[in-house]
Formats: C-alpha cells, structure tokens, sequence
C-alpha cells in the first residue's frame, strides 16, 4: 500500500518590512494596541510587480531542492490561495508549474482561506493513497497586500505577503506516513470573514462605485470567539481519534492569525512553550501560507528533527478549518 510522506519544506519571505509604527501612520492604531490584540509586531510586503506565483515559485524551488526529488518527478501542483494571480483563471498553481519548468502535471488551486494548506495536504494524501500520484508540490501562496483596506484599522494591521511550499511523496514505509487530516467548513458563518464583492453575486455595475467591498472585511470579535472553540474542538478530536497524547507532539503548529487565539488552544492542550511554533510577530497572517513558512522558520533554525511529530491546526473564511497530524520524513 502506498502512503503519503511529508518530504520538505520551503518558505519566502518579502523583504519589506511593515512594522506597527508605519501602519499606525497610515490609521488610527498603534504598536501597543497591535501587539497587545494579536503578538503582531510587524509583516512581509511583496514589491508592486511581484505576483502570489512569483512568491510561490520561490518557495517551492527551496522545497524541491531540499526533498531529493526531480522536478520531472513531480505529477502535481496544488496551490491554496486566496489572492491568486488572476481571478477566475489560469490558475496560479499552472502559472507556477509553468515558471518551475515542470510540464504535463495536474495543476489546480483550491480557496479555503486560512484553511489552505491543510486542505491542498489532504488532497495531496488522497491522491497518493489512491495510487493515482506519486509525487506532490503543495504551495500556500498569497499577496495578502493585494486584498487589504489600509483604511480599515480592524485588518489592515493582520495580513501580510509570503509564501510555504512542501513535496509530499509516495512511501511503503507506513512510519513515513501522514498519519491523518481532518477538515471541515460551514458556511453558515460565511460573513464573519469574506471579501463581498466580485464574484457572480455581484452585479458588475454595482462593482465601479464598490471597490472597497472587495478587500477583505471581518468581523474580528465573532471570528475570535469562534475560531478558539472550533480550532480546540478540533485538535481535541484528531488527538482522540489516534490515541496520541498532546505531550507526543514535537510541534504544534498552528496558523499563525493571533497570538491570543494561539495560546488559548496551546492551554487547552496543555501544552508547553517550546512545543508551539510562532512566527505571528515576524509576518502577521498569510492566510494559506502561513503554515508553511512556520515550519520552514523551524526547519531552517534547526529545530525540525527527521521523525518529529507535528500537530498542524488551521481556521479560516468560510467558515473552513482543519488539523493534520504530520511526521517529517525527509529523504535526505
């Protein structure tokens, strides 16, 4: 039986710096009140001419030198975003192929929000387990920066750019394995955290006078709330489900939205400092590839071990969540 192997790991970053300081130049906000809100200190800003599938090439080249595998070998690309390159079509994750050099592979993206990576990483499982593919190339890739109201104090201060892309790859050894992935969605919430405007629900003469509604738009307190209930709800279950206890896991990763809302799931598990990946004051949120380019922060500082169990936990627009339960398996 084949199984689904978490190979690498690789991240990008934008160079400009957005610190609370520059924001609270451009409205009414502060470093205090940001910091004390979210852990947000500062965040990534792609350059005017740097497109989500110029980010996510260059993290998915990182992950593809440092998996083992040939670009050749590599029959899909999946990408999570919500700020693609162009709206409806191509998609970014063909764009990203394209500029990779890998030809005559599958290649789609998928909207999930905050959610994306854990949901393209349960594809990719699916699709291996199937037999159907061998090797993987999951991108979360967003130019947040894109889609913000730099008027409205209550998002513009959370998102930033950037841009996580891992290989998953086909294993006999069941000990490599993807040990499972939960997700979910309810649209019920669906207006706690949406862009309103441009999609076929929208008259496209309504659209000229209604720019605005198409950045993103939250409701901050409802979506707190839920998110802490629903993320907790959700590690509990996947825990549960595989008999493995919080104090097994090496890694907690979590999407990195809100400190608060980190540390109120971290409490509920119990879990200790040093087994929660932050990385929410260096980059805000990056919605889909916000995961990624946290363990890549822990990949890449050394402190991600072959073998090393990690919780992922995710929450985003729709309402979507998810959570996965990893072991690193590099193959060199």
């Amino acid at each position: 039986m084949a199984y689904a192997a978490f190979r690498s790991i690789g991240a990008y970053a934008p160079s400009k710096i957005l610190t609370n300081e520059e924001l609270s130049a451009m409205v009414d906000t502060s470093d205090d009140w940001i910091t004390k809100r979210t852990g947000i200190k500062e965040r990534r800003i792609a350059a005017k001419d740097e497109t989500t599938s110029d980010m996510g090439v260059k993290a998915a080249l990182k992950a593809l030198e440092r998996s083992g595998i040939e670009k050749s070998e590599i029959d899909m690309v999946i990408c999570a975003t919500i700020s693609p390159d162009y709206f409806c079509m191509p998609s970014t994750a063909a764009i990203i192929a394209t500029k990779l050099g890998i030809k005559n592979a599958t290649a789609f993206d998928i909207s999930a929000a905050c959610t994306g990576f854990v949901y393209i990483l349960s594809i990719a499982k699916a699709f291996i387990e199937s037999g159907m593919k061998r090797n993987i190339l999951i991108i979360g890739a967003e130019k947040l920066s894109a889609i913000t109201d730099y008027t409205d104090r209550g998002t513009c201060i959370l998102f930033g750019d950037g841009a996580g892309a891992a290989v998953i790859s086909a294993t006999e050894d069941k000990d490599e394995a993807i040990i499972d992935v939960h997700t979910g969605a309810d649209g019920e919430y669906a207006d706690l955290l949406m862009t309103p405007n441009g999609g076929s629900g929208s008259a496209h003469d309504a659209l000229e006078g209604e720019a605005a509604g198409c950045f993103m738009q939250m409701k901050g307190n409802e979506t707190f709330k839920v998110a802490v209930r629903t993320l907790t709800k959700d590690v509990v279950d996947i825990l549960a489900t595989n008999n493995i206890a919080s104090s097994e896991i090496k890694h907690f990763v979590p999407h990195q939205a809100n400190y608060r809302i980190i540390k109120a799931v971290g409490d509920a598990l119990e879990l200790k400092e040093e087994q929660v990946v932050l990385t929410v004051h260096k980059y805000g949120n990056t919605s889909g590839a916000s995961i990624p380019m946290a363990i890549n922060e822990i990949y890449e500082n050394g402190k991600l071990l072959k073998g090393e169990l990690m919780l992922l936990d995710a929450f985003g627009g729709g309402l979507t969540w998810g959570s996965a339960l990893v072991p690193f398996s590099p193959l060199k």
